[in-house]
């Protein structure tokens, strides 16, 4: 269910590996496919903030540089700035832009992700069908600077991508209450119950139930999303 994922100890597990694929793949767009169905595994699962080491920090710089270049030499290439809203997703996670302990990102942290979302607006203009594994970059980053409309907006850009992902709709909807969005969220939960296997339905109801009536508890499940 979404919401076992803010789990601090699987959040690390997951972002140790993420980490390592990106470094692998030198600054490709190392993103974790979403599954249709409501499926566990996926994108949806990721996390970032690694603690990690100077020298994968230099990598992380290495690859939001070169991305940057890339949109400055090719700035009506969508892929360009898929590269660098990855590119600084990943660097909002590394050293002092994150705090590890407190699973929180640092006031440079949440600078980087602020540039992570004007590379997403770029991109947004550039493409008629977003990348739903990019959609949900997006939307954490507004969540963790406390954008819930934007944040919400990008959900559904990936629930249109992905509408057989119920994790999506549990994201969109917890975002829209965040943002006061009752209507969004309603229609949301509405389609998040229907693709959850009912088996697990008794308790996302309860917790889509909480996110509609306090905003604030909203604003604490979305950014566990």
């Amino acid at each position: 269910m979404l919401f076992d994922l803010r789990s601090r100890g699987r959040r690390r597990t997951v972002q140790t590996v993420y980490l390592g694929l990106a470094i692998l793949m030198g600054g490709g767009l190392v993103l974790f496919g979403v599954g249709a169905g409501g499926g566990g595994g996926g994108l949806l699962n990721a996390f970032t903030g690694n603690g990690s080491s100077s020298a994968q920090k230099q990598v992380v710089n290495q690859q939001e540089t070169a991305a940057l270049r890339q949109t400055q030499q090719e700035p009506n290439n969508p892929q360009a700035w898929a590269n660098l809203l990855q590119a600084r997703w990943t660097s909002a996670g590394q050293g002092s832009n994150y705090n590890p302990n407190t699973g929180t990102f640092t006031a440079s942290g949440k600078q980087e992700l602020t540039r992570a979302t004007q590379a997403w607006q770029r991109y947004r203009q550039l493409v008629s069908s977003p990348d739903p594994n990019l959609a949900v970059l997006a939307a954490r980053a507004y969540a963790a600077l406390g954008d819930y409309g934007q944040s919400a907006d990008a959900w559904e850009q990936m629930t249109v991508a992905s509408p057989n992902e119920s994790k999506a709709f549990e994201c969109l909807a917890v975002t829209a209450y965040a943002a006061g969005q009752t209507r969004k969220g309603d229609l949301a939960t509405a389609k998040a119950l229907n693709l959850i296997p009912k088996a697990q339905q008794a308790s996302a109801k309860q917790s889509l139930k909480q996110a509609k009536t306090s905003q604030s508890s909203a604003q604490q499940l979305a950014q566990g999303c």
